[in-house]
């Protein structure tokens, strides 16, 4: 039935040949209008707590995201420096896309001069001397709202916090921003931080690796099909089926109105290393049946290629489909987006390998089929290599077992060492200008990773605002949070000073209509929309986490919902901010990572436990894929590689791409044993088969390993860990596998156990 749908193609070449390029001019049409989305809250779903309590805590409060400008010099409050600060904040607040502004000049100062409440900004006039500037100090010292927030508790930091509309574009503030900056310049080292920039960053840095992956990727794989075809015919065919695959799946993301995310940058490479892996095959058996007929015309050569690999490259590119649905199990939305394209990309390989590449030799002439010295030391390499496994396994089979089951528990416990990490600014070098300045704001400001808590009900009333005032008190004794933002503060303050400055009454009054007056007072002062709503119903407090990890914000995150909870009659509803979206995405990590594994495990043993029809051929064929699992998060352990967005794909990718090793082996051995004794059999499937297996793992590994070349360190470790696991599997499908059936000799692969398939690789 299949070798008749091909002769289709070979009857008819130029109508399949047309029919592809439309396809493909139709899908790379779309590709302009491919958008880049940098976001990290758009890599999870809408209806996440974490975001749905962002979300909420923006409509009530407004925009929340900042730009932070932060200037560092030996003493900021020198004049220089201060008239800087002045006209950044100035130039800052002109923006039409900042809603408001924290710095020095804008923050307040709360005093009381003769039994007076006075509330004015923290600097008024700049210093001339250095005794003014020491009395500004002290004023400075005694300033809640500026001290160890925006000015720096050494005096060596100060920042200018731009507070940004909702909607804004991040290109638009940004070039704004980096315009004042080049027009405001000085002798202080200047860092800008904030999740605007650190999108920005991203967003950056994925145009950068798009522009390398595909030039880059596209000139390994030349090169490689180049060694293994000895002929550019061959290499071009290949490139058309892989080219076809990439433009429709990344015209695809467009069309199906969705974005270019972190994740999906690396589609055009997952397609340009798994599928030519088909046309290879083809092309190869072409190759090979015209050396041993050169007399036969170029479409009965095809016809008998098509029929005897259509099958077994169609069962090849099925399993390695549904190893990437199972991305679908991830939360993560770019991730379930990758898998599918990626299987999309995929489908569309094998109909190329099946119908475009057959048209394609059809119409281009026959080549002279003459035989390659160079071609014969090339295989001559990996059939010594070959012979080398074949006499490992043959000769000392326990002693293979026993070196491998140590060698896979040594592996096994560094899997609890690993860490999961969703932070974006550990996307980048610990040397990169990003996040220097991120350690800046750390180090200075008390943290750059934010988590809100919004209290609800009458914030005037002193029981709530007690509570606002006691978690506020117990955030800032926390050795993992940093500065502690709410109104508590402001209330306290104004309490004490209109008490003759009396530290006793640095408390929350007892009076409700005390509370009222002071937040009258204040507000004719200062903008409170920020901290509190208009009727006074809702209060935002914002902790700073001065840390890059993710285990110690979830950490955090963890113990402020324990406190909160531990008060049955809480007023705190919401619990939000960037700190509660990393902690959330940890779990969505794990869980997407765990559910794709074994959902991936599951299916593609129930795949092979229908190709032979034994219960035992699925757990046999898993074997491989679980030694490189075990080898992978190993060593991911072992060498702090932390599992995130990116390495957690690793698991169904590897999964889809490995089996066919397996399959391949187990078939030709089952074949092999209807005339030979088990080690008779295994040494002659690694002889003949085994040069297949490596020449397939070896189109995935070189394919993966442009990765290696991102800006992004994930990426990076992505790269390194595929072509680890690939690797893995390839050494569990031809050393423990064939050790197994030498030592154990399962009944399955006995002949006449096996459902008829034609799994023949050439």
């Amino acid at each position: 039935m299949l070798r008749k749908i091909v002769n289709l193609s070979i009857n008819y070449p130029w109508i399949v040949i047309i029919s592809f390029i439309l396809i493909t001019i139709f899908f790379a049409l779309q590709l302009p209008n491919t958008v880049i989305d940098a976001d990290l809250k758009n890599e999870i779903p809408a209806d996440m707590t974490s975001r749905l309590n962002m979300d909420r805590i923006e409509e009530i409060f407004g925009g929340t995201e900042v730009v932070i400008l932060a200037l560092k010099s030996e003493d900021v409050l020198k004049e220089d420096t201060l008239y800087r600060v002045k006209e950044l904040t100035e130039r800052l607040e002109s923006l039409e896309e900042v809603d408001q502004v924290n710095s020095p000049f804008t923050l307040e100062d709360i005093r009381g001069e003769n039994n007076q409440l006075i509330i004015e900004d923290s600097i008024i006039n700049i210093p001339q001397n250095e005794q003014e500037r020491e009395a500004l100090r002290e004023r400075i010292k005694d300033n809640d709202l500026v001290y160890g927030s925006i000015i720096s508790e050494d005096f060596k930091a100060v920042a200018v916090i731009a507070i940004l509309r909702e909607g804004i574009k991040d290109k638009k503030i940004l070039d704004e921003i980096d315009k004042i900056i080049r027009e405001v310049s000085g002798d202080e080292e200047l860092y800008l931080a904030g999740l605007p920039i650190v999108r920005a960053e991203v967003a950056n840095n994925m145009q950068k690796d798009m522009k390398k992956f595909i030039p880059l990727g596209l000139l390994i794989m030349l090169i490689f099909l180049y060694l293994c075809f000895r002929e550019l015919s061959g290499v071009l065919l290949t490139l058309a089926v892989m080219l076809v695959s990439i433009i429709v799946a990344m015209g695809l993301i467009s069309l199906f109105g969705w974005k270019l995310q972190l994740i999906t940058i690396i589609l055009p490479v997952i397609l340009l290393a798994i599928t030519n892996d088909y046309a290879i095959h083809i092309i190869a058996k072409y190759q090979q049946d015209g050396n041993l007929n050169p007399a036969a015309s170029n479409k009965e050569l095809i016809s008998g290629v098509i029929g005897d690999l259509g099958t077994p490259i169609i069962v090849a590119g099925l399993t390695t489909i549904i190893g990437l649905l199972c991305l679908l199990a991830h939360i993560i939305i770019s991730a379930k987006q990758l898998g599918i394209l990626a299987a999309v990309g995929n489908g569309l390989a094998i109909l190329g390998s099946l119908f475009l590449v057959p048209a394609l030799l059809v119409v281009l002439p026959k080549r002279d089929f003459i035989k390659d010295d160079n071609q014969k030391k090339k295989e001559g390499l990996i059939a010594k290599l070959l012979i080398i496994i074949s006499n490992l396994v043959t000769q000392r089979p326990k002693k293979v077992i026993i070196t491998s089951t140590i060698v896979i528990i040594i592996l096994s416990f560094g899997i609890p060492l690993i860490k999961v990490d969703t932070n974006p600014i550990n996307y980048f070098d610990k040397d990169s200008d990003i996040v220097k300045s991120d350690n800046i704001i750390n180090s200075y400001f008390g943290g750059s990773t934010n988590i809100s808590i919004v209290a609800k009900g009458d914030i005037q009333n002193p029981t709530i605002m007690r509570k606002i005032d006691d978690l506020e008190k117990t955030l800032k004794e926390h050795e993992s949070i940093g500065e502690v933002m709410a109104v508590s503060k402001a209330i306290r303050k104004m309490n004490q000073v209109l008490h003759n400055d009396d530290s006793l009454f640095y408390k929350i009054p007892d009076s409700k209509n005390a509370i009222a007056q002071y937040f009258m007072l204040y507000s004719m002062s200062a903008d409170l929309d920020k901290v509190v709503d208009f009727d006074y119903r809702y209060s935002l407090i914002n902790a700073r986490i001065p840390s890059n990890s993710t285990n110690q914000v979830r950490e955090v995150v963890k113990y402020i919902k324990d406190y909160i909870n531990k008060d049955s009659d809480s007023p705190f509803v919401i619990i939000g901010g960037f700190a509660d979206l990393l902690s959330q995405l940890v779990n969505s990590v794990v869980q997407g990572q765990t559910t794709s594994l074994i959902l991936s495990l599951t299916v593609i043993a129930l795949i092979v436990i229908g190709i032979f029809r034994s219960f035992f051929a699925g757990l046999l064929s898993i074997i491989p894929l679980g030694i490189a699992m075990v080898s992978l998060f190993g060593l991911m352990g072992y060498f702090n590689i932390e599992l995130n967005m990116v390495t957690a794909l690793l698991s169904s990718i590897m999964i889809g791409v490995g089996i066919d090793y397996t399959i391949h082996f187990l078939w030709h051995y089952r074949e092999e044993k209807r005339n030979k004794n088990s080690t008779e059999a295994v040494r002659t499937t690694l002889l003949t088969v085994g040069k297949a297996i490596i020449f397939n793992a070896l189109s995935v590994v070189f394919g993966f390993i442009v990765l290696m070349l991102s800006n992004f360190l994930p990426i990076r470790f992505f790269g390194f860990l595929i072509v680890v696991s690939i690797s893995t599997c390839l050494i569990g499908a031809l050393v423990v596998l064939p050790t197994i059936c030498i030592l154990f000799k399962p009944k399955f692969l006995e002949v006449g156990t096996v459902s008829n398939y034609n799994l023949e690789v050439n």
